[in-house]
């Protein structure tokens, strides 16, 4: 791995914020870390997380386009442009406006179900390592890296496919159990290229 990329990665705004986040919440755990329930809420972020990051993909990324302006403008930047310009950087990170909002309501869901800081902690610092594990593997798909093992390997042939086949399948970055267990797993060779794959803006007219 070249420490260009490593830079490039961990320096980019929104990773520097979230992993600063990361390592001040982790502090927070450190009193708790002899407690199982400690470590049962911090690999509840994590589980998650995949889940989260699968139904965002597919659901609200990869929703019709809206008709307000508005709104249009914020898919865009969150998922549209990528698909358009897939290789460009500041469109391969959630930006922190869209996730930390998103990380308030976690903790207070997690708050109100453990009527607990520490715990709610623990849940939220396994969301964001998750997160930023997300992050890892989605700028590696990207960039021009060659992963280390062959599972990392297939996981970023399995997204470019999503970015150069066909929208509607693989839709997991990180792993493939939401893909299997939800029908969007196909094998590459029998799935038709789609003809807005690299623009979901064309999707509107197709449901039209």
């Amino acid at each position: 791995m070249k420490r260009k990329f490593l830079k490039e990665y961990f320096l980019y705004p929104d990773i520097f914020v979230m992993t600063v986040l990361w390592i001040i919440s982790v502090g927070f755990m450190m009193p708790h870390v002899g407690s199982l329930w400690t470590w049962l809420a911090f690999v509840l972020g994590m589980i998650a997380y995949t889940l989260v990051e699968y139904m965002t993909h597919r659901f609200l990324f990869h929703m019709n386009p809206p008709k307000n302006p508005f709104l249009l403008h914020l898919l865009k930047r969150l998922h549209y442009d990528h698909h358009v310009n897939p290789n460009e950087l500041h469109l391969l990170f959630l930006p922190l406006w869209y996730t930390l909002p998103n990380l308030l309501i976690a903790g207070i869901i997690a708050y109100l179900v453990t009527s607990s800081l520490a715990l709610t902690n623990s849940f939220l610092a396994g969301v964001v390592l998750f997160l930023l594990f997300y992050e890892w593997k989605h700028y590696i798909a990207h960039r021009p890296i060659k992963p280390i093992s062959p599972w990392g390997r297939w996981m970023k042939k399995m997204h470019l496919w999503h970015h150069f086949k066909n929208e509607n399948y693989w839709y997991g970055v990180t792993n493939p159990v939401y893909d299997w267990a939800m029908g969007t797993f196909k094998e590459q060779q029998n799935v038709k290229r789609s003809e807005s794959v690299r623009n979901l803006e064309q999707r509107k007219a197709n449901h039209d």
